[in-house]
């Protein structure tokens, strides 16, 4: 059971990621590097538009997207599909340390999901993604051939500011993400969430742009 205490302030991903990663964050591309050094002032979201190639989600995944549906919404998809639009807002908030991300998944036949989390950095200089309820995971940043890497390390429960750890039985896997970068301007993700003892359980897939309007974000405009 660890004490959960915000350090420095940071107004960027990239000034956090930097941070964590060191001289590591010379070993990323450059369009990266830039792409997260954007600041997105309180009222001013960054907005990147995409589309997924590929939602999937095993037996177990469905179940755990299904019992997680009350609490963290949007997190855990239970749905498969491929080829539709995405489209991410990423902002910040007046006195707050915390970046917030927002993800509307436009899925073919089915009413829009919308799913928000938030990353800061612990006082032990871990970065935190909370994706609701208090709950959350410690994400660990490595750099392989320009692209960011970010590999979950144990998820907790964040009560009253202590954060308890959860069993890996009782999550849905350990999480995989890479941004890979495309060019100046595009960049691809891929994550993949898998269960120490069902296997891969979740898995999305596309390619993303930087946008530079709110065109079709409406709906989902942060609070």
């Amino acid at each position: 059971m660890n004490t959960h205490t915000v350090s420095a302030n940071h107004s960027s991903e990239g000034e956090l990621f930097r941070k964590i990663l060191g001289k590591e964050w010379l070993k990323l591309h450059p369009d990266i590097q830039s792409r997260f050094a954007k600041n997105p002032e309180p009222g001013k979201p960054l907005y990147y538009r995409g589309r997924l190639s590929e939602l999937a989600c095993s037996p177990i995944g469905k179940l755990f997207g299904f019992i997680s549906r009350p609490f963290i919404h949007g997190a855990l998809i239970p749905f498969n599909d491929r080829d539709f639009p995405v489209d991410i807002q990423v902002y910040s908030k007046p006195a707050c340390d915390a970046i917030f991300k927002q993800r509307i998944y436009r899925l073919n036949h089915r009413e829009p999901i919308q799913f928000t989390s938030y990353m800061r950095e612990s006082e032990k200089g871990e970065v935190l993604e909370y994706v609701g309820m208090g709950l959350g995971m410690k994400l660990v940043l490595h750099v392989h051939e320009g692209n960011l890497y970010f590999t979950s390390d144990g998820y907790f429960w964040d009560l009253l500011g202590f954060r308890l750890p959860l069993p890996a039985i009782l999550t849905p896997g350990k999480t995989f993400l890479c941004h890979r970068n495309d060019s100046p301007t595009d960049f691809n993700i891929r994550i993949e969430i898998r269960h120490v003892l069902f296997g891969t359980t979740f898995t999305q897939a596309g390619a993303f742009h930087e946008a530079a309007e709110e065109a079709g974000m409406a709906e989902g405009s942060p609070s």
